[in-house]
């Protein structure tokens, strides 16, 4: 077996792995929100911020798959450029997932942590 097909098999490996996560991502963020028993907006929260974690998961695991298949399998010009288009637009994707869920843009978080490290629990009561 030549090393570019290897290499197709571990990027459709990561494929695989990246819809299985959303798959079971899917079903497990179902079943929780029936265990749980919860109901109207905290129902919807929480399933919310699992799901939402389970997209940015799977996402990741599917830009992996794509960096691979590129960089190994179709070393053209038209798929780097392929490529590049599908980060940019899971990097958007997931830095909007990132916001939603939080509640904060990622490159605010820390400053937020510190504010509330500052206010931490020594000086409220």
């Amino acid at each position: 077996m030549e090393l570019t097909e290897t290499m197709d098999l571990v990027a459709q490996a990561f494929e695989v792995v990246g819809v299985a996560i959303l798959i079971l991502g899917a079903v497990f963020t179902a079943v929780r929100a029936v265990v749980e028993r919860a109901s109207g907006p905290s129902l919807y929260e929480s399933m919310r911020r699992r799901f939402g974690r389970t997209l940015l998961l799977g996402l990741e695991v599917l830009v992996a798959a794509d960096v691979v298949k590129t960089v190994a399998v179709e070393s053209t010009l038209e798929s780097v450029l392929i490529l590049a288009v599908l980060v940019v637009v899971r990097t958007v994707l997931s830095l909007s997932l990132d916001a939603e869920i939080d509640g904060v843009a990622p490159w605010r978080r820390a400053e937020l942590q510190a504010r509330t490290h500052q206010t931490g629990p020594s000086q409220q009561g």
